[in-house]
């Protein structure tokens, strides 16, 4: 490839990249509404039932089950936003005392550990999910439910955070700053504190 062709290309790639970036990150963001919406859905629920049992004094059958499912569906299909928004639980001590490049690589291992943590638990969540719709499991209750609908939420959830995973990763192993894990320069979270700490000595120099 010429030099010429390599330059046309590279605006190229970088105008897919940064579309795929954010095609996943809008999938992330609704899977975010679609848990929330789920947590809204459970209170409603509870306070119906709590009405029908302690006012009407009538006997409820599906809101306890439901109230459940949706619950543990919204934790599971809200995983790809919470990593897009890096909510989830860590400890960064070690990795703000590395060096830059120690620090970018240490990130880009506990990605594809995780990757590969998550890939096991929808590949299983998957296999769970086929297994209960051709048998036709229900549930054991009352409303003798379709396990398949809940059991859905595993690998859809679990397969839409490792997609969200990926992207950070390509992110981080290409310097992008669409990177998103914390101590990783060139971050979201690393630009944001060193444009803070820019500002704080801009103002402690102006006093």
């Amino acid at each position: 490839m010429t030099e010429h062709a390599r330059e046309r290309a590279a605006p190229r790639d970088g105008a897919f990249a940064r579309s795929l970036f954010r095609v996943i990150g809008l999938i992330s963001t609704l899977c975010g509404i679609a848990a929330a919406t789920m947590i809204f859905a459970s209170v409603l629920i509870t306070c119906q039932m709590i009405w029908m049992r302690f006012v009407m004094n009538a006997s409820t059958i599906w809101q306890t089950e439901m109230v459940v499912y949706l619950m543990i569906a919204a934790t599971m299909i809200g995983l790809p936003y919470v990593q897009r928004l890096r909510g989830h639980v860590n400890v960064d001590l070690l990795p703000m005392l590395l060096p830059p490049p120690a620090r970018r690589a240490l990130a880009a291992v506990t990605l594809i550990l995780t990757i590969a943590v998550a890939g096991v638990v929808a590949f299983y969540g998957f296999e769970l999910f086929h297994l209960a719709f051709e048998r036709n499991w229900k549930s054991d209750t009352v409303w003798g439910v379709s396990l398949w609908i809940p059991y859905l939420a595993i690998p859809l959830g679990f397969g839409l955070f490792v997609v969200q995973l990926a992207a950070d990763l390509f992110a981080i192993m290409t310097g992008r700053d669409d990177a998103g894990a914390p101590g990783v320069p060139g971050s979201r979270r690393e630009k944001a504190r060193g444009e803070k700490a820019r500002g704080e000595k801009a103002r402690g120099e102006k006093d």
